[in-house]
């Protein structure tokens, strides 16, 4: 049987990432210890550093893992008898909800940081993100095949979706230049690169 599998190693693996997570959530990334993270997941702090050499090695692992469970769980498919403008902006919508939220900023915080001065780790994590497919990708390779949209390069406009929304609903955040948006604010963005997005690539 796979699920029991898991070895004594797989555990303690789980038991300092489910740690970090709540550490994380209680004290801050910066206000986390190595220690502490040994403590309440139970294990030496030998064994943290057996699994993660670094804290920011662990933020990464969780940013990845977060990225995973709000992006790529985003189960919402593209519908023929639905309009178009409408389905990209609740997809893009949601998103923004997963960029600004308070847990991904201060994970993100933490991890460009350290990445900051290793700037080829950072794009081979990146890509290793970017290399997964996401329910955008599906979304518009079902609206081309379905003639609703007309483009060469899916990733390119993925890229700019993503660019457009991160100009105003992550970077402006994760520096604190901008306070949190509100909800109508989110629905603006969404709105608004959908109407641009559509401007440049639907067929109609």
């Amino acid at each position: 049987m796979v699920g029991n599998t898991r070895t004594r190693s797989d555990i303690k693996r789980e038991a300092i990432i489910q740690a970090a997570t709540q550490a994380f959530q209680e004290f801050g990334v910066n206000g986390t210890s190595m220690d502490k993270l040994a403590e309440l997941a139970n294990v030496s702090k030998r064994t943290v550093y057996n699994h993660f050499s670094t804290k920011e090695e662990l933020v990464m692992h969780l940013v990845t893992q977060q990225w995973q469970t709000a992006i790529l769980n985003i189960n919402k498919t593209y519908n023929s008898a639905l309009p178009l403008g409408e389905q990209l902006e609740d997809l893009i919508l949601q998103d923004i909800e997963f960029m600004v939220s308070e847990s991904h900023l201060d994970l993100a915080r933490v991890a460009i940081g350290h990445f900051f001065y290793e700037p080829e780790k950072l794009k081979d994590e990146v890509a290793q993100l970017k290399a997964q497919e996401t329910a955008m990708h599906r979304f518009l390779k079902d609206a081309k095949a379905d003639k609703k949209l007309a483009f060469d390069d899916l990733d390119r406009v993925v890229d700019e979706i993503d660019s457009l929304v991160k100009g105003q609903c992550f970077w402006p955040q994760l520096f604190k230049i901008e306070d949190t948006l509100s909800d109508n604010d989110k629905k603006g963005v969404a709105q608004n690169t959908a109407a641009l997005i559509l401007g440049r690539y639907a067929t109609a």
